[in-house]
């Protein structure tokens, strides 16, 4: 990898340098640095004999295979992470004393792993369901951890319930069916019968629970929290990730398909990103509230089944992420990493909002399992990059030597030392909100709305992602067996829109409700991925020729195409070279075998064989699912065929290049618009 950041490392960097070894070229050893001189044969009595107890190189060996692996994580199992950096837009010390949100020269480390929160570590990139999208600063005043989703609300209120909502959506116990899905009757029961999940379902029946890519989601902070700048005034904030490659998504059957051919499309989609340079970036925005404002929105914002409104609470761009640099080994950073919500600077505080009370126990309790103990914070890439002093001794996999006597507070012998930092001296020092009331278990009646937000996100869907979230719903509760739970889901979402559960109620057998319905009109434009970011940037285009094409024209083209930032990639009849006219050549990435139309943003097709049936029934097989799912189609030369042939000529995203020159510019047009949803499919 090339990334043009040799001799500039920051601090983290510099720091997991010293972890790492390169064995290539070295002679094996044991792990106590003794070397071996036999690794293919176990020391026995005689050649035939057994296995002696002394073979102290084969006991090491396969002891450390058999604790290889670590449990994986109970949700988000399935995870992907990076290197980068973040960077500050403008100083914010108005609102707070973080440092790292006031200086806009740092450049602060930062380590992001994204995931899909109900599948297995063995599960798809693409399934439907809300993905993670942790961040990790490493500061100078120590770790501070945003760990969010790209879903703005959840589905409960109170932590207490979480156990019940991941039973519910985690394959069903009696036969651990199905994967990665929650299209099942458990599922579907929870929500019937704990309807605060209401908003949460509208999210992930839409296409934000299928992302076109890691890069293309946004991020969300999901809680409200609070800054508190160094006069103590306190605001609450919400944390938005914006990505500036704007936010698309799959349609469903592609999404389905990608599953079967290629499970790892996330992965190699931001891994190969990164390695061609193409850097990742996002921008920090927060949503900020005065205390006094705090019911000033009509709900609880507390309650982390709302969202607050961009249209009333704008987003405020404050600084911008890049991501450029891949894990150098997946188990030892991405797996091992360890988030926390109680990973704070000063500045950042918390609020009593319940369900984040809850994480803030769980993830801690989360790491001790499954990182072997209360050391997890020594392994290089959970460090922070600044040094840590406490009394804290001993246990798993202690990697620091404490020297000295003390390890108590308070104490003499070491002049009572570590010693606490005052607040001046950087010290944490916790927001003094008044707390008062009586010990209860119940919920405040500002909780109980549980559709007016529902409403809202559908009143602010387009129509085609209002026809998406109907398909969507229709196919999750077309696998629910049980007839009862399907009717009471139609019922329950007869208060979000009697328009959306009748839709969906007669594609799964159920009774249309006949009353209900919403008086909420108001819809969140932002809300829409119609109100995106449109850009070619990135977009991979599939480019079917064979040999014999017209070389200085094509070649033409695909310059044109890279200069606009997307990327061409060549199918063809066999991999090595295709060859054109006038000497130009191209490298052959993929045949029909290796590639299908729903890896790719867009096909451009310039021409079919002379000698392939074959050949050409798989090229009209590529363009028509590529055409079934909206994508932009481009033509030239002798590809222009294939477009008239099946009526696609003149379709909305459909461009041919009778005129060379305009085409180019012409087809990264279509490409940046994403899909082409009025297109009429045939």
């Amino acid at each position: 990898m090339n990334d043009g950041r040799n001799g500039n490392k920051n601090s983290k960097e510099k720091q997991l340098d010293a972890f790492k070894v390169d064995d290539k070229g070295k002679k094996l050893t044991t792990n106590q640095g003794l070397k071996v001189s036999e690794d293919e044969f176990s020391l026995k009595a005689g050649d035939r004999g057994p296995t002696l107890m002394e073979d102290f190189h084969f006991r090491e060996k396969l002891t450390h295979f058999d604790h290889e692996r670590i449990p994986e994580r109970v949700v988000h199992a399935r995870g992907f992470a990076v290197h980068g950096e973040f960077q500050l837009y403008e100083n914010m010390s108005k609102y707070t004393r973080a440092k790292f949100l006031q200086d806009t020269s740092v450049k602060t480390p930062v380590f992001v792993r994204f995931s899909t929160v109900n599948g297995s570590r063995g599960s798809a990139d693409t399934v439907r369901d809300a993905r993670g999208f942790a961040t990790k600063f490493y500061t100078e005043e120590g770790n501070y951890d945003l760990v969010g989703n790209n879903i703005p609300v959840f589905f409960i209120q109170d932590a207490i319930k979480f156990p019940d909502v991941v039973h519910a959506f985690k394959p069903e116990p009696d036969n651990d069916i199905p994967q990665a899905s929650t299209a099942h009757d458990t599922f579907w029961d929870f929500v019937a019968n704990n309807q605060e999940s209401a908003h949460m379902i509208m999210w992930i029946m839409s296409d934000r629970a299928i992302p076109r890519s890691f890069r293309m989601m946004e991020g969300f902070g999901v809680h409200t929290f609070r800054f508190v700048n160094e006069q103590g005034k306190a605001h609450f904030v919400k944390f938005h990730w914006k990505p500036m490659l704007g936010t698309h998504s799959f349609v469903w059957d592609e999404a389905h398909e990608l599953a079967g051919i290629d499970p790892d499309f996330h992965r190699n989609d931001l891994w190969n990103a990164i390695e061609n340079g193409h850097y990742p970036e996002f921008e920090l925005g927060v949503q900020i509230l005065n205390e006094e404002d705090e019911f000033k929105l009509g709900i609880d914002i507390l309650d982390a089944t709302k969202l607050w409104p961009e249209e009333d609470i704008p987003v405020q761009i404050i600084g911008k992420m890049t991501l450029n640099r891949n894990v150098d080994n997946f188990h030892a950073e991405t797996e091992q990493a360890a988030f926390h919500l109680g990973n704070v600077v000063p500045g950042i505080d918390f609020t009593n909002d319940p369900l984040l009370q809850g994480r803030l126990f769980s993830y801690l309790d989360t790491q001790l399992i499954r990182l072997g103990g209360p050391n997890f914070h020594e392994i290089p890439i959970n460090r922070p990059v600044v040094p840590f002093h406490n009394n804290q001794r001993e246990g798993y996999h202690r990697q620091t030597i404490n020297v000295g006597k003390v390890n108590y507070h308070r104490n003499s012998l070491a002049g009572n030392t570590p010693a606490p930092a005052s607040e001046e001296e950087g010290g944490y020092v916790s927001y003094q909100e008044k707390v008062e009331g009586r010990k209860i278990r119940a919920r405040s009646k500002s909780f109980t709305d549980h559709f007016s937000q529902a409403t809202l996100f559908w009143n602010s869907m387009s129509p085609t992602e209002k026809k998406h979230i109907i398909n969507a719903f229709s196919f999750e509760l077309g696998k629910v067996k049980s007839m009862s739970v399907r009717q009471q889901i139609v019922d329950m979402y007869a208060n979000v829109s009697l328009d959306l559960a009748r839709a969906f109620s007669k594609k799964i057998g159920a009774a249309p409700p006949k009353t209900g319905g919403s008086n909420v009109t108001k819809a969140s434009p932002a809300l829409s991925q119609e109100n995106t970011i449109f850009t070619p940037s990135t977009r991979k285009v599939a480019v079917i020729l064979t040999n014999g094409f017209n070389g200085p024209e094509v070649k033409y083209v695909l310059e044109r195409f890279q200069a606009s930032g997307l990327m061409p990639e060549i199918i063809s009849e066999n991999q090595g070279e295709v060859k054109g006219r006038n000497g130009v050549t191209f490298n052959v990435k993929h045949t029909f075998l290796t590639a299908k139309s729903v890896q790719f943003d867009a096909v451009y097709i310039v021409n079919g064989s002379n000698t392939s049936k074959k050949f050409n029934k798989d090229a009209v097989y590529f363009i028509d699912e590529a055409f079934s799912h909206y994508k932009p189609i481009g033509a030239t030369h002798e590809g222009i065929q294939f477009l008239t042939i099946n009526g696609y000529d003149g379709k909305q995203g459909v461009v041919t290049g009778y005129d060379i020159r305009s085409f180019p510019d012409e087809f990264v047009k279509a490409v940046s618009l994403h899909r082409h949803w009025d297109r009429k499919i045939i």
